[in-house]
């Protein structure tokens, strides 16, 4: 199973996670959350303007980079015997990573599919493009999430199912 994956952090230099959203391909499973401990000193302004507004709304999401860990391990334990990471960055899948702390969970391949290699395509990217014009919530970890979701599966309804 497919988990599609966007994190939102404070800059490409001094990099730390913000937050982390997470939807697996059938959209049963989700998860999001936000760091509240993490450096504000670091995020750049684009992350100021764009990010951080969107942040703080559920007070449910909000955890510390310990808490994270727990909550990160603790999902993946609901989720299938096999699941990869499906993203369109490296750096999501490095914070990503980080986030766990010491290991991976048993169930989570350690080789992620490449959504990258889709972006340029125009299915792919028109159902991105949808999904942000009626959900919202461009730069926002799991909205950005669904959104490569929904470019997914387009992309595969398009191919007949096939992946990459």
């Amino acid at each position: 199973m497919l988990i599609f994956l966007d994190t939102e952090f404070t800059d490409f230099i001094d990099c730390e996670l913000i937050s982390i959203g997470m939807v697996s391909e059938d959209g049963a499973h989700i998860f999001y959350a936000e760091r509240s401990d993490y450096r504000r000193d670091w995020a750049n302004e684009f992350v100021k303007g764009t990010v951080l507004p969107y942040l703080y709304k559920r007070p449910e999401a909000i955890c510390t980079r310990t808490e994270l860990q727990a909550r990160l391990w603790a999902w993946f334990t609901t989720l299938p015997r096999h699941v990869q990471i499906a993203c369109d960055s490296q750096q999501d899948q490095d914070l990503l990573w980080d986030a766990f702390g010491e290991g991976l969970p048993a169930n989570l391949d350690r080789k992620s599919y490449e959504l990258a290699q889709l972006i340029d395509t125009t299915v792919f990217h028109k159902a991105i493009c949808d999904y942000q014009a009626k959900h919202g919530g461009w730069h926002h970890a799991l909205h950005d999430a669904q959104a490569n979701r929904a470019g997914w599966l387009a992309w595969t309804d398009a191919n007949m199912g096939e992946r990459a």
